[in-house]
């Protein structure tokens, strides 16, 4: 490898020998020689090479899992072939016999797993890379799972981190492509979301917080927590019995309708995207189950996005500027979402108006709106920001999965049903107290300099039309905008009130 062996600790160097050996066997060290991290002859890369390399990510653990996971929402830098191979990534794992974890289950509950429970069951429900899942019951009849972090895989996580950001200091320092994909900042979110991950009351408490978002609606589940037992590597919760959303008459055999959890699962998506702002970052299949009654589970709440009110506005204004027929509209949101790449204006408003002739009429298949939309993207040299090719992978998940038990699901009906719902939060969080308060703080502030900023807006009024506006005009017409801003928030106040 690249890296010089001075810069490489002596706990780290075992496991660089096992990445360099892992990558040798998969046949992928061209291509990381390619970008300088690794001593290997770069030649013609092979048909499988995408194959390839997400069984040697698979292979080494889950820091490369989730960074290849990460990798897999960058179709605007990456084709189909590799995002689609890396899509596939599993984090299944060999099964640990629950005696190897005894020890450390019961150092967390603080009690031996006899009495802490009625029933255990020893065999393991589920294994991945970073946990293992096991079933027990409560003394109260109550079910629930363990899920249990692996031993010492903290250490190899934090290991891999090390030696990845290392390598990737060095290589973008030579390496044009790789500096294409911003890879300090894909290393800053790969930290982020593995140190999230490992500590496992960090998922307990998305799991209470997106229960209080949809505390109103009781066709939406997450799983309750059971903090007397939880710590960073041990995750109690309670056990939800259901279907995963694989076809529609699997659904149907148990009572369930397909096309009302379709519509249910929009409604969940689009609630948790536009109007809450916190969402599931992996909705796929294995992290959602549809119960009797029509009902829907979250599961696996690791990894949550959180989307800001502006991010919230700008993908609205782009989804409906598409729907709408306004390519301007659009143009607009992809030069905001493209700033740090410059782009000329002529090709962002001709790819604007492109995927408003393919997709501002009919249904709205968000995949098929992505198989245009991220090529279009790589065509024209424009990269969208990390937080937001998130958005787009959720969105993208969620809507393969209501069209495979939803045959023609039309993502666009839902979206227009939740407009007034979104309106709604955004006045809500308008007339929050707080805010309501700072901006009457600001319009007291402007009405005691009224009369002055009167008597400048008459002088202006009566100068001759050819001469410039004065300096103090544009605060003249913010201020007039504070004050009808101000008005109305009053006025709503009193009518929520």
């Amino acid at each position: 490898m690249s890296i010089p062996g001075f810069l490489i600790s002596a706990r780290d160097r075992a496991r660089l020998a096992e990445v360099l050996s892992v990558a040798r066997r998969f046949g992928v060290d061209g291509l990381m020689a390619r970008f300088g991290l690794a001593d290997a002859k770069v030649g013609q890369d092979p048909p499988d090479l995408p194959t390839r390399t997400r069984q040697a990510l698979e292979t080494l653990g889950p820091t490369y899992i989730k960074l290849g996971q990460i990798l897999a929402t960058r179709r605007d830098l990456l084709d189909d072939r590799w995002t689609a191979a890396l899509e596939e990534l599993q984090s299944g794992a060999t099964r640990i016999p629950f005696e190897q974890l005894q020890a450390q289950v019961e150092a967390s509950l603080g009690e031996p797993v006899e009495t802490a429970f009625a029933r255990f069951d020893r065999e393991p429900l589920a294994a991945a890379s970073m946990a293992q899942v096991h079933r027990a019951e409560l003394h109260d009849g109550q079910q629930v799972v363990l899920k249990i972090r692996r031993p010492g895989i903290r250490a190899i996580i934090e290991a891999d981190l090390r030696l990845i950001r290392q390598a990737i200091g060095l290589a973008q320092k030579t390496s044009a492509e790789l500096r294409r994909f911003d890879p300090v900042a894909m290393v800053d979110q790969l930290t982020r979301d593995l140190l999230d991950e490992l500590d496992f009351t960090r998922e307990g408490r998305n799991a209470d917080l997106l229960r209080a978002n949809f505390a109103d609606q009781d066709a939406v589940l997450l799983p309750g927590i059971h903090w007397q037992w939880t710590s960073e590597d041990l995750l109690v919760m309670d056990y939800i019995d259901g279907i995963a959303p694989r076809d529609p008459e699997s659904l149907r055999q148990a009572g369930i309708d397909p096309d009302r959890m379709a519509d249910l699962g929009a409604e969940t998506v689009l609630d948790m995207v536009l109007v809450n702002g916190r969402f599931h970052g992996d909705p796929h299949p294995g992290n959602l189950l549809c119960l009797p009654g029509n009902r829907l589970a979250l599961l696996d709440l690791g990894s949550i996005g959180i989307i800001s009110p502006r991010r919230q506005h700008e993908f609205l204004t782009f989804v409906l500027g598409l729907r709408g027929g306004d390519p301007q509209a659009v143009a607009d949101m992809l030069a905001v979402w493209s700033g740090r790449v410059a782009v000329p204006r002529e090709r962002v408003v001709h790819a604007a108006e492109r995927m408003v002739a393919r997709h501002g009429s009919g249904p709205l298949v968000i995949n098929a709106l992505i198989a245009d939309f991220f090529p279009l993207l790589r065509s024209e040299g424009m990269v969208l920001p990390p937080d937001l090719l998130l958005i787009f992978k959720a969105m993208v998940t969620m809507d393969g999965v209501l069209a495979q038990i939803s045959p023609g699901f039309d993502l666009s009906q839902a979206l227009e049903a939740a407009q007034a719902k979104i309106a709604g939060a955004r006045l809500s969080a308008l007339l929050k107290p707080e805010r309501a308060e700072a901006l009457l703080l600001e319009l007291s502030r402007i009405v005691a300099d009224a009369p002055h900023l009167i008597r400048s807006a008459s002088a202006w009024i009566d100068r001759q039309p050819a001469e410039p506006p004065p300096p103090l005009a544009p605060a003249i017409m913010r201020a007039g905008w504070l004050i009808t801003g101000a008005l109305l928030v009053l006025a709503l106040s009193q009518v929520v009130g």
